[in-house]
């Protein structure tokens, strides 16, 4: 049986620049700066290009047994980023997230961090939309403060 697919969005808008957001985002080994206590790790497992976080890029986030690989599959800098994850487990098949980054004309930035993935076991997926959602609401919330406040 073929698993359901769900999707999830989350939206904030910050005054930080769109170069500002996007250099954090895709910074695979500065996440750790940012992102605790949900990522206490961070560290490239392969560059991309352009290096190092361009297209085929893989930063690991987090500690084992938690930990995640996140392919990059899309780059766009300062406007898009896609990922997917890299060797995940059920009970989510073909996770793709989406980060759009829309300057607001005032200097500031609209973010869109969108996620969807297939349910590998059935029954699962709303529970995993549930968590997947959560951890991208407060991982936008932790790198929206991180922008305005230029750390990072």
């Amino acid at each position: 049986m073929i698993g359901r697919r769900f999707t999830f969005e989350v939206r904030r808008v910050t005054s930080a620049a769109p170069e500002t957001l996007f250099r954090l985002e895709t910074d695979g080994a500065g996440w750790s700066r940012w992102a605790r206590p949900l990522v206490p790790r961070s560290r490239w497992a392969r560059e991309g290009d352009p290096a190092p976080a361009g297209a085929g890029a893989v930063r690991e986030v987090g500690l084992w047994p938690l930990l995640v690989r996140e392919r990059t599959v899309e780059y766009e800098p300062h406007r898009r980023h896609v990922y997917t994850f890299d060797g995940a487990r059920p009970p989510v098949r073909d996770y793709r997230a989406e980060v759009l980054l829309t300057p607001d004309g005032s200097g500031g930035t609209e973010l869109l961090w969108r996620g969807s993935f297939t349910e590998a076991v059935p029954g699962t997926g709303p529970l995993a939309r549930t968590l997947l959602r959560a951890a991208i609401r407060f991982l936008s919330a932790r790198l929206v403060r991180a922008a305005e406040a230029g750390r990072g």
